[in-house]
């Protein structure tokens, strides 16, 4: 986002609504690690952003979700109508409520999916009716205006979760269940589990069915899943933090820095020193 012509509402530090309203190309050339949950929704407007190193081009009435941790960069942006909702886990602690509400996997938390929704008609009211009572609440001084605040920002959660999943089909199967129960495991479990078998004995699956679900679902297979959330990791640490290689590589559950080194250097065809000093 550009940094002009923003008016910003904001709550204790834990929460806040930022109202961008401007027409203007503007690119920022270096990567941002979010340190807060956000949620982004560009009303008008076109560009093209970097979330984790992927990159999407989008226009006009979308909504995309980052976590803390998530890295993200403008590669280019014409706004002219965008808000950004902003919190911490104090305000609104999303592991803790119901696994949709918590977004678990459906907008939050999710590196494996393409992070933007599209309302419709409909939903873009409901939405819109949401954020301008916050913003009205924002602005007052009233009794218990942490609780009136929570509540619109989960109803805006919930609003979003439900156009998700109208508009994309979530489905229930086995393999879906089987890789939402994967990608969780290895979420937790990345920096000290890398093989298959580790996670097929949590799910008491044999490894072989494993790579049979993520087949029929299309999916890359269940190691290269693993590695890539280790690179992602280790990109992220290598970008936003002072660690050197070699802590890197033991905080990811590497006992050789070497091996570690010849890991991320055969994947991203580049040292990780080569890829420190190019961001």
């Amino acid at each position: 986002m550009a940094i002009q012509d923003i008016t910003k509402y904001s709550f204790k530090e834990t929460f806040s609504v930022s109202i961008v309203q401007f027409e203007k190309a503007c690119t920022i050339d270096h990567s941002v690690q979010q340190n807060a949950y956000s949620i982004y929704w560009i009303q008008e407007g076109k560009g093209t952003y970097n979330i984790d190193f992927e990159q999407y081009t989008f226009e006009d009435n979308v909504l995309f979700f980052l976590s803390p941790g998530q890295v993200f960069t403008v590669d280019s942006e014409q706004i002219k109508t965008a808000y950004k909702l902003s919190f911490v886990r104090d305000f609104y602690c999303i592991q803790t409520h119901d696994a949709e509400v918590a977004c678990n996997g459906i907008l939050f938390n999710n590196v494996y999916e393409t992070p933007f929704i599209k309302p419709c008609a409909k939903d873009t009211a409901k939405l819109n009716f949401i954020l301008e009572s916050l913003i009205e609440e924002f602005q007052q001084d009233e009794t218990a205006q942490y609780d009136m605040l929570q509540s619109y920002l989960k109803q805006f959660i919930i609003s979003s979760v439900r156009v998700k999943k109208e508009n994309h089909v979530i489905k229930e199967d086995i393999e879906t269940r089987l890789f939402k129960d994967f990608s969780l495991l290895v979420e937790q479990n990345f920096r000290s589990m890398h093989a298959v078998t580790d996670y097929a004995n949590r799910l008491g699956i044999s490894p072989k069915s494993i790579s049979k679900h993520f087949q029929k679902l299309g999916a890359k297979t269940p190691s290269d899943f693993i590695k890539n959330r280790i690179l992602l990791e280790a990109k992220r640490q290598l970008i936003y933090t002072d660690k050197t290689v070699k802590e890197i590589a033991f905080e990811l559950g590497f006992n050789d820095p070497a091996y570690f080194t010849r890991f991320f250097t055969k994947a991203i065809l580049k040292s990780p020193l080569q890829f420190k000093k190019e961001h």
